[in-house]
């Protein structure tokens, strides 16, 4: 094999495999899309049930149904798990922030320039 066919070989295999790799990471930001949206199903239908049953309890306590529905108590749960819920979503969907998906590929970078810039000296 000559040597510009060895050098366009080795090009090709290496467009596949950086297309192989940009599949794996779209592939997995799929996925964490994915897994936020279930997180969020459940989310909603685990305190629709828990506030229904609360608000219910209330109810037969002799509560009116103002004081059953703006008791802070049936709320805690929606409070407490939506702040989890939001740490969840600002991890998928911000994409350029201190915490977002393009941190680790910005560290890794940076970690390899200092590698590189250590052999040189």
């Amino acid at each position: 094999m000559k040597k510009n066919e060895k050098a366009e070989k080795m090009n090709i295999d290496n467009q596949d495999k950086e297309k192989a790799e940009r599949y794996l990471r779209a592939e997995k930001k799929v996925e964490n899309i994915k897994g936020f949206y279930i997180h969020l199903l459940v989310y909603i239908c685990v305190n629709l049930y828990i506030s229904i049953k609360k608000i219910s309890r209330n109810l037969d306590n002799g509560e009116t149904f103002e004081e059953a529905f703006f008791d802070i108590g049936t709320y805690f749960v929606w409070m407490a798990w939506g702040i989890g819920l939001a740490f969840h979503a600002f991890n998928i969907f911000v994409k350029d922030g201190k915490l977002g998906r393009n941190w680790e590929e910005r560290k890794i970078r940076e970690y390899m320039k200092d590698d590189q810039r250590k052999e040189w000296h």
